[in-house]
């Protein structure tokens, strides 16, 4: 009903934004620049942010400039699986038939990535979100799949994201070896006042709209209601638009605004 109201052809606040029209953040340049970087030098990366942040959709619009015949990404998110769990779904995601022994996948996965690197040229990056789930021991042997030649090269790149308890998780001395591996680590800052505006009136103009439907006022009360999260400040928006035009008005103020926060954080 709103998108009538205020002619849009869309919902500029919802889910399933397409790379090529994305925001481009400070955060979301500084992750991709950080991701294309890892794909040249290999090695281990850590994102962290809090919950809503981009972080996944960052992903999304590297994996879609990549070369697809040089740089293969596979993204794994399960995150309270069993070791053995785990080897299961790598080896099902590179395509190798899996093992009932742990052992045997370690080795088949382990030869396949020195084929594909060393032999086809082709540069995997294993990417694993909520990593801040992962037990010791998925963590332990991430760091021992890595070990090539005498841990002489990386035939492969390894992306952790997570919350930033992921960071305390591997200050632990138990994962000291792993973070040594570590070449590139950023944690988001989130969405400044400025980004939110200019945020704002990007979807706006991408859905036809008119960037005054927000007022001032009204931008900057979504914006402190947010906490710095593109998620939350999506769904205030989309909530306030739906109060809007429920209520025939044409241009969304604070109170609306503040109508839509206190109706979600009552969900």
């Amino acid at each position: 009903m709103f998108k009538q109201f205020y002619g849009m052809t869309m919902n500029p606040f919802e889910k399933g934004i397409k790379e090529k029209d994305a925001y481009m953040s400070n955060d979301l340049k500084e992750m991709i620049s950080r991701l294309e970087y890892l794909n040249e030098a290999r090695g281990i990366g850590l994102f962290t942010a809090s919950p809503g942040s981009g972080k996944t959709f960052a992903l999304r619009c590297f994996t879609k400039k990549v070369n697809p015949n040089l740089t293969k990404v596979i993204y794994l998110c399960f995150t309270t699986v069993t070791t053995t769990e785990f080897y299961r779904q790598f080896c099902i995601s590179l395509g190798i038939e899996p093992s009932s022994r742990k052992s045997d996948m370690f080795k088949s996965i382990k030869d396949y990535m020195e084929s594909m690197s060393t032999d086809k040229r082709v540069h995997y990056i294993l990417v694993w979100d909520e990593a801040q789930y992962l037990n010791n021991d998925i963590l332990k042997d991430l760091k021992l799949l890595m070990n090539f030649s005498m841990d002489s090269k990386d035939c492969f790149s390894l992306v952790l994201i997570g919350q930033p308890v992921l960071n305390n998780i591997l200050e632990k001395q138990i994962h000291e070896a792993l973070k040594q591996r570590i070449i590139i680590n950023y944690n988001f800052g989130g969405l400044s006042e400025d980004e939110a505006l200019e945020y704002i009136h990007s979807r706006l103009s991408l859905s036809g709209a008119s960037p005054e439907i927000f007022d001032n006022n009204a931008v900057l009360a979504a914006y402190r209601s947010c906490a710095g999260s593109i998620r939350y400040l999506n769904i205030i928006l989309t909530k306030a638009l739906i109060i809007g035009a429920q209520h025939e008005k044409n241009v969304i103020d604070t109170d609306i605004i503040m109508a839509a926060a206190n109706e979600i954080s009552l969900h």
